[in-house]
């Protein structure tokens, strides 16, 4: 089969694809005819060696999968082959076959593509649990959302809506602003043109928001933080800006307000029944028509670094799949 492979930490641009062997599924795992598979921030990370988990080398980046089962290992119970399957995965997504803990596979929902299952657990699964079960985001609570229009922030755009809340975007570019307000973003804050602290008071009627949700850390968190609101939440979801901020903890006191991480990977370890009805939740809403992931681009196998680099450079509106 064919795979990306990282042999060194480096750009994307170092990345190769090559022929190696076909997985064997252990017990327990299932073998999985990968059609799509998501990329997302973590795997840029990941081939530079600045992720928390450093594999060994040669590895494949991706995270997230969906595809066909094409063989079982034993103890297996839950699938066949055949079956369409969203599969997670630490690393390994892109290629053209992978193996998955039956732990971490789910069914791949009849009406649903490929491409959509691919695009779907990791950033879904982030915004909802930050939101409902980290935050406890309330109906007519202020909801503000920085990188509102990358793969996890438009999620929490939309998501925010289907909660009640009130959703303030804020985001680089007017074509960003645009999308985040397709997706339900009740008013837009264009950073670096206006004063992110100065419009939200101005929105929020000097209340500021009582949840603030923020994939982009550096300066951006520096400015976000005098933004939330009397006994608010602010979610650390990850730095796409680089640089991870430090906290000056008087801010946190004056506002008796709470900073809440949400690493979603690490529920499979140590809650993974937070995880597991998470997901069950989320694709009912999508079955029901209530949730729509939205496709920056796709690319095939040979141009994964191409996709990769439009999430480095912050070039990528909601999510970025590969087609092996």
């Amino acid at each position: 089969m064919k795979a990306v492979l990282c042999h060194a930490f480096g750009l994307p641009d170092t990345l190769t694809v090559a022929e190696v062997a076909s997985p064997h599924p252990a017990p327990g795992e299932v073998k999985i005819a990968v059609r799509a598979c998501g990329v997302n921030f973590p795997d840029v990370l990941l081939v530079q060696g600045l992720y928390q988990m450093k594999p060994p080398f040669p590895f494949s980046p991706g995270l997230e999968v969906a595809g066909d089962v094409l063989a079982v290992g034993a103890d297996v119970t839950h699938f066949k082959p055949g079956d369409r399957v969203i599969g997670i995965v630490n690393y390994g997504g892109m290629a053209q076959e992978v193996v998955v803990p039956q732990s971490m596979t789910l069914p791949l929902p009849e009406a649903m593509p490929y491409e959509h299952g691919a695009a779907f657990p990791i950033a879904y699964g982030t915004s909802h649990v930050a939101l409902e079960y980290r935050a406890r985001l309330q109906p007519g609570e202020t909801l503000l959302v920085l990188g509102a229009a990358g793969g996890v922030g438009l999620t929490a755009v939309e998501i925010g809506k289907r909660l009640g809340a009130t959703v303030i975007a804020a985001a680089s570019t007017p074509a960003k602003l645009a999308l985040a307000q397709q997706y339900g973003a009740d008013h837009v804050i264009q950073y670096g043109v206006e004063d992110l602290r100065e419009r939200v008071q101005a929105i929020t009627g000097g209340a500021f928001a009582d949840v603030i949700y923020d994939p982009v850390g550096g300066d951006l968190f520096d400015q976000a933080l005098r933004c939330i609101a009397w006994e608010g939440r602010y979610l650390v979801i990850g730095f796409a800006a680089g640089r991870i901020p430090e906290l000056p903890v008087n801010r946190v006191l004056l506002k008796n307000s709470a900073l809440l991480g949400t690493f979603w990977g690490a529920y499979a370890q140590h809650r993974p029944q937070v995880m597991a009805e998470s997901l069950q939740t989320l694709l009912s809403w999508y079955a029901a028509g209530r949730l729509k992931p939205h496709l920056h681009a796709t690319f095939p196998l040979e141009r994964a670094a191409d996709a990769l680099k439009a999430l480095l450079h912050r070039q990528a509106m909601g999510k970025v799949v590969i087609l092996p």
